[in-house]
């Protein structure tokens, strides 16, 4: 289905739990321009990260392949050059593709098929956060720790916001340039904000917007629930249990985390002002997604690193009313759907052998059924060995060789409170998924890989650190020899090619 090589606007935040926006059915949060993108397109209800952490979830997110396929096991693992993300498969179909803001690659390649990347990243592209599974109990410096929580509360200036400024400001500029520029491809346009990942810091004046009274606490405490040995580790990896934060200091954490998310929500107003402004809003189709979600505090948990709902559901909004009626769609989806999509509405196909896990969204978006299933994978630190995750139906079923299984009827246990798992009572359903996890899985052979992958990345990071050091971040490059007015062209004419809309 092509829908007339329609440009694709990406906006993307990090961190983003749907459990926390007024599309999903939060009451607090402050989102007009995220509600209204949901109101007049088609809203997932059950969509699902392929793995609970920034870079491993990204890559998988734009190749439609698991992390364990392509070796994108935590944040510090490379994208191989040569798998096919869906920048490349559009900019073959015709396509502008390009990138603003945070995508995690790591190494030496920094653009995976997009032709122009308007920013560096927020973060490091060496090899540097390799987290370390033969060594469990050893706590790395690069490590989450609770002072986002126990510092939470109003600032006036973070990285984070530097970074996010700098990503809508590039991200408008170019969407004011596409539309002086006589390049007639379509453009498909990533805008990837940081917000509202921790640390829970935020200006006052979306600080203010919210009072201590109207923040709930978590609904389900550490307390009410049975423990599991992978929220143990999460916990004393980020030292939970030696600092434990207050009520006081919980609040204030999920407080700032709302004033993050209206935040991103005027970041995204911006970008659909400047999209209306150049004449671009009827023939865009606009896609609100977030790498993963946060816990928030809920069960102990901070951040995400975990199957559980909060941290590993994501919100997914396709706007493109010209083209799909607003509806929703309640069964299991993925971010590893997004490519195929992707390509599929661009006019192209998935490139012959080339077997990917993700499925096309348009019999969703059609509103004519679909698939239901989401596949998992967490191969990053905390664990032991890999943690996997199948949805499907009501169901949700957690395996690790290192951990007792999970399973939960989310049905009839929206807050995951019954391992169904721990029960000594036959359950067909449990069998027929640890069956399946078997004949998916080669888990011993992926913890050997993973294992392995990490040395190598550990010695990799290690020599590089002494004598001279050459970094792989990404340099975006501006040529002030065609900035503003220079004397390659006359002055009226540049002038004229530099007023919108044109006299």
């Amino acid at each position: 289905m092509v829908i007339n090589k329609s440009n694709i606007l990406i906006l993307m935040a990090d961190q983003l739990s749907p459990c926390f926006l007024p599309a999903y059915g939060d009451a607090i949060a402050a989102t007009p321009t995220i509600d209204r993108l949901a109101r007049e397109g088609v809203v997932f209800d059950s969509a699902y990260c392929a793995s609970p952490l920034c870079a491993p979830s990204r890559y998988a997110f734009m190749t439609g392949q698991l992390p364990s396929t392509i070796g994108a096991f935590d944040n510090a693992c490379e994208l191989p050059s040569e798998v096919p993300t869906f920048a490349h498969y559009l900019r073959a179909l015709g396509y502008r593709t390009i990138l603003s803001g945070k995508m995690h690659f790591c190494g030496a390649e920094q653009l995976h098929g997009f032709e122009e990347r308007l920013t560096t990243d927020i973060y490091p592209a060496d090899f540097g956060w390799t987290p370390d599974w033969l060594n469990p109990d050893e706590r790395l410096d690069w490590y989450h720790t609770m002072r986002s929580v126990t510092e939470a509360g109003p600032c006036i200036r973070t990285n984070q916001l530097d970074f996010d400024d700098e990503v809508v400001f590039a991200a408008r500029q170019k969407l004011y340039d596409l539309a002086r520029e006589e390049d007639a491809r379509p453009f498909c346009l990533v805008v990837s904000l940081t917000h509202p990942h921790d640390p829970y810091a935020i200006p006052a004046s979306y600080w203010d917007r919210f009072q201590d009274k109207d923040i709930p606490a978590p609904q389900v405490p550490q307390s009410e629930v049975e423990d599991d040995p992978h929220s143990q580790r999460i916990r004393a990896m980020c030292d939970a249990d030696g600092v434990a934060a207050t009520a006081e200091q919980i609040l204030r954490a999920r407080r700032a985390y709302y004033g993050a998310i209206s935040y991103v929500d005027d970041q995204f107003a911006a970008m659909m002002h400047t999209l209306e402004e150049t004449g671009r809003a009827d023939d865009t189709i606009v896609i609100v997604v977030a790498d993963h979600g946060e816990m928030l505090g809920e069960r102990g948990l901070w951040y995400k690193m975990t199957f559980f709902e909060s941290a590993v559901r994501v919100p997914l909004i396709i706007h493109a009313p010209a083209w799909f009626k607003p509806h929703r769609v309640s069964q299991s989806v993925s971010l590893l759907d997004v490519l195929p999509t992707l390509v599929e509405l661009g006019g192209g196909a998935v490139m012959q052998g080339e077997s990917l896990t993700g499925q096309s969204l348009l019999p969703h978006l059609r509103d004519e059924g679909g698939h239901d299933e989401a596949i998992a994978e967490y191969l990053g630190e905390g664990a032991l060995a890999p943690i996997v995750m199948i949805r499907r139906g009501d169901y949700k079923f957690v395996h690790s060789s290192a951990d007792p299984d999970q399973l939960y009827d989310l049905k009839r246990d929206p807050e995951e409170r019954i391992n169904l798992a721990s029960s000594h009572v036959v359950n067909p359903k449990l069998d027929a998924l640890r069956t399946e996890v078997r004949l998916r899985w080669d888990l011993a052979g992926l913890n050997e890989r993973v294992i392995l992958s990490q040395q190598r990345r550990r010695l990799v990071y290690r020599s590089l650190q002494q004598g001279v050091i050459h970094c792989c971040d990404f340099q975006p490059l501006r040529d002030a020899s065609r900035l503003y007015i220079r004397n390659h062209l006359k002055l009226e004419d540049q002038e004229a090619m530099a007023r919108y809309p044109a006299v």
